[in-house]
C-alpha cells in the first residue's frame, strides 16, 4: 500500500521560535495583494516590521499600486525571511495571510506606529511624515512557515496567541 506522507509538521516549540526569530529580523518583506484592475496577483517589496504592541505592519504610500489594490480588497499575503549565501531555500521563510487596511493619520495609535517603525526604519523619518504615507496593520489568520528543508508548518490564529500573547 502507498500512504501519503503529509509534509506539514505539527506547530511545536521549534516552529514558535522560528516565527518569532523571522518577526524579530522583520525589515522588509514581499506584500501580495489582489489587483482587481488585472485580475492578477501582484507582488511588491515593501517596509515592514513588528513589535508584540503593534503586531505586523507595514508603512505604504497611498500613491504605490499595491496601496490603491488593498482599498478595493484587504486581504494580503506577506512573505519574510532573507536568503543568506548558498542556496536560499535552505533558509527559513514565513507567509502570513491576513486583512489590512490603511490607519488613519488622525489614528490615536500613529505615533506608537509610527515610533516602532523608525526604530526599525530610521531613515524613513525623511518620509513617514508624509500626507499620503500611513501605516497598515495586519490581521493574521493564518501562516505557513517553511523552516528549511523537510520543516514545514501551518499556523494559525490559537498559535499567534503563543507568539502575541
Amino acid at each position: 500500500m502507498n500512504e501519503k506522507i503529509n509534509p506539514v509538521r505539527k506547530t511545536d516549540d521549534e516552529a514558535i521560535k522560528l516565527t518569532e526569530n523571522l518577526l524579530a529580523e522583520t525589515k522588509y518583506a514581499s506584500l501580495a495583494v489582489n489587483d482587481m484592475a488585472s485580475e492578477f496577483p501582484l507582488v511588491s517589496r515593501i517596509a515592514a516590521c513588528f513589535s508584540p504592541k503593534t503586531g505586523l505592519f507595514f508603512a505604504g504610500s497611498d500613491l504605490s499600486l499595491h496601496s490603491k489594490c488593498l482599498v478595493q480588497d484587504q486581504k494580503c499575503s506577506l512573505m519574510l525571511g532573507e536568503p543568506g549565501k548558498g542556496d536560499g531555500l535552505a533558509y527559513a521563510r514565513i507567509t502570513f495571510v491576513g486583512e489590512t487596511s490603511r490607519m488613519a493619520n488622525d489614528d490615536e495609535r500613529r505615533s506608537m506606529y509610527r515610533g516602532v517603525f523608525l526604530q526599525t526604519h530610521p531613515k524613513a523619518e525623511l518620509y513617514i511624515d508624509f500626507g499620503d504615507f500611513g501605516f497598515y496593520p495586519v490581521s493574521l489568520k493564518r501562516a505557513y512557515l517553511n523552516g528549511g528543508f523537510g520543516k514545514a508548518y501551518h499556523l494559525d490564529e490559537a498559535d499567534f496567541s503563543l507568539l502575541f500573547g
